[in-house]
């Protein structure tokens, strides 16, 4: 285990604690999340080292590593994804007026960038996990790298994605300047995070799945993650809700309650953190447009 020392967004040393979860997918350790005093930025800390943390993603369960998981839960989020992965196409295609090149970073099994390559995109990968990565690398006979340090500056990209992937990244400021050196002058940046300020989040407290501790080190909320940024030079141009993120995070987080997934309340507290979320802005999961500034 290793302790954070500094706040990475503000410098600050000093924290509070925030709440106590459970790992529930693979250890049942309980890991302590941490509030920062001077600008309520939220970590897991203590968290495993980079020599640990590896030990936590093995699991049949964790979808994004593996094409074949299985169960009901699993097999809705199959189904919702096949209309994620267009909208998300539709999305870049927006931003950049034109298929151009894209680094999807934490690319998983690959399922976006085979999107986006049938998009007419030229398509690269990070993917440090690597049974993941291999997966990927068959799939699209493309580049995939395991360190973000191993891509070229010289041949910047104009789209570069996160989807769900800046809450594993245990090094903030040293990621988001090489995304900033690797991201073209024009180029867009897209952060998908989930946001402990949502309603759901609220609503499961300890429980909520999308804190999916020690995985996710980081839980960032918009008030946070755009002083992140910007200090990096980035500039937020938008930020947009994942409606979909409300009902699959709140199956698992009845499941994670009670020991058995209650569908119901599942819709109930997505629609209400959906209908929320329209006025305060403060979503499940949230997409963030970044620009260089």
């Amino acid at each position: 285990m290793e302790t954070v020392q500094q706040c990475p967004v503000c410098g600050n040393n000093t924290f509070t604690t925030y709440l106590i979860c459970e790992d529930y997918l693979v250890s049942s350790q309980k890991f302590t999340i941490k509030q920062c005093q001077e600008c309520s930025f939220r970590l897991t800390n203590p968290r495993p080292d980079a020599n640990s943390i590896g030990l936590y993603y093995k699991s049949d369960q964790y979808i994004s590593h593996n094409d074949k998981s299985s169960g009901p839960i699993n097999t809705v989020y199959r189904l919702v994804r096949n209309y994620t992965l267009r909208a998300k196409l539709k999305l870049i295609n927006k931003l950049n007026g034109k298929p151009g090149m894209i680094l999807d970073v934490g690319c998983g099994t690959g399922a976006f960038l085979e999107s986006c390559r049938a998009g007419g995109w030229q398509v690269s990968g990070m993917e440090p996990d690597p049974d993941a990565r291999a997966i990927a690398i068959d799939k699209l006979q493309a580049d995939v790298k395991s360190n973000l340090k191993d891509f070229k500056s010289n041949q910047p990209f104009d789209i570069i994605s996160l989807w769900h992937v800046l809450e594993h990244i245990p090094n903030l400021d040293e990621s988001i300047t090489l995304l900033h050196q690797l991201l073209a002058e024009q180029g867009t940046l897209l952060i998908a995070v989930p946001n402990s300020d949502s309603y759901d989040a609220h609503y499961f407290k300890q429980y909520w799945a999308a804190y999916d501790v020690p995985r996710h080190l980081h839980h960032f909320t918009p008030s946070t993650i755009e002083p992140l940024f910007k200090k990096h030079g980035f500039v937020l141009t938008d930020q947009l809700p994942m409606v979909f993120d409300a009902f699959y995070i709140a199956m698992l987080s009845t499941r994670y309650q009670t020991g058995r997934t209650d569908y119901l309340k599942s819709l109930q507290v997505g629609l209400a953190s959906n209908a929320q979320a329209k006025q305060t802005g403060n979503s499940s999961s949230l997409i963030y447009i970044f620009k260089k500034a």
